[in-house]
């Protein structure tokens, strides 16, 4: 199965570099259809011109970004260890996300391979 999904510039950048290898999700309908072994095409925000393919590898199931974050330290969404301190990492995470879907939800982290 295939899917897409959008990303920031930033973030575009460290997936397609390799530094980052697992994307953080709600955990909601649409990545509830994940699978390991899924295709997921990504598209980098404003202009969704440039896409890269990445291979699921992994699925992590968690309450909250917390959880996930402490679990996984931050090195793994592309940033240097230590960059930010694990409350400094959920609170990026809320202004994508508020604390109302997280609960409704749960989170995802999507352990991921570049492809192309």
């Amino acid at each position: 199965m295939q899917q897409s999904m959008k990303l920031t510039e930033n973030a575009y950048d460290r997936v397609e570099s390799g530094k980052k290898t697992i994307e953080i999700r709600l955990f909601d309908e649409k990545r509830q259809k994940l699978n390991i072994g899924d295709i997921i095409e990504f598209s980098k925000l404003p202009e969704l011109k440039d896409k890269i393919k990445v291979k699921v590898i992994e699925l992590h199931k968690y309450k909250t970004f917390r959880d996930l974050v402490t679990d996984y330290g931050t090195e793994y969404y592309g940033h240097q260890k230590d960059k930010y301190s694990v409350d400094e990492f959920v609170e990026r995470c809320y202004t994508t996300y508020s604390k109302e879907q997280e609960q409704k939800y749960g989170v995802l982290g999507i352990e991921i391979k570049l492809i192309s």
